[in-house]
């Protein structure tokens, strides 16, 4: 083999090691400022999933400086949230099919548009730092007010309530929440016509 062949794989398997090492330290050092976490809600047969990336407050304004109002945020750090749903369902009145979405928002100072996405992204932003969601892909936008909170919620915290045959997708950080109401699809029941 020649010999500037030989130089020219090793200087590439080399440069292939340092950014694989770099990529791991960088995603190391991100994850340990906003650890992921997964909640999960589970009834009958429905089942719902949100992964996501949990900042933290740090004595930062969030709303309206940190995260831009009227622009869209991944909805956390790092990667880009995931929604998943194992049925349809109707999410603020409006049917949402089930599958697996990331999720997007754009936080407004008395609401929120909570964005369904069906494309999954490599991450949350793009080197430029703008968030990867492509348009095209969204198969649901719902809006939704802002609750202000009395105390100040210091990680991004998402959960699910449970209350009068609805679940509740809760976002909260710092001292604002938005809730996005979320109920089954049903499905049509046949009548059995009557028999003369």
């Amino acid at each position: 083999m020649n010999n500037n062949l030989k130089l020219l794989l090793k200087i590439l398997g080399i440069s292939l090691l340092v950014a694989a090492v770099i990529f791991f330290a960088v995603r190391y050092n991100t994850k340990a400022y906003s650890p992921d976490d997964t909640v999960v809600f589970n009834n009958e047969d429905l089942s719902l999933e949100v992964f996501y990336n949990r900042p933290y407050k740090k004595g930062r304004e969030i709303f309206g400086d940190l995260v831009p109002y009227d622009s869209v945020w991944r909805t956390g750090a790092n990667e880009a949230t995931i929604f998943k749903t194992n049925k349809d369902v109707m999410v603020d009145g409006s049917l949402l099919k089930k599958g697996d979405y990331t999720l997007w928002t754009i936080p407004k100072k008395d609401s929120w548009e909570v964005i369904f996405n069906t494309k999954m992204y490599p991450w949350g932003i793009d080197l430029k730092g703008l968030p990867y969601r492509d348009v095209d892909f969204d198969a649901l936008i719902v809006e939704v007010p802002v609750s202000n909170l009395n105390k100040t919620v210091e990680q991004f915290t998402i959960y699910f309530e449970e209350a009068n045959d609805l679940v509740f997708l809760a976002l909260s950080w710092d001292q604002t929440s938005v809730t996005v109401p979320i109920k089954i699809k049903e499905t049509p029941t046949l009548e059995a016509s009557s028999l003369n």
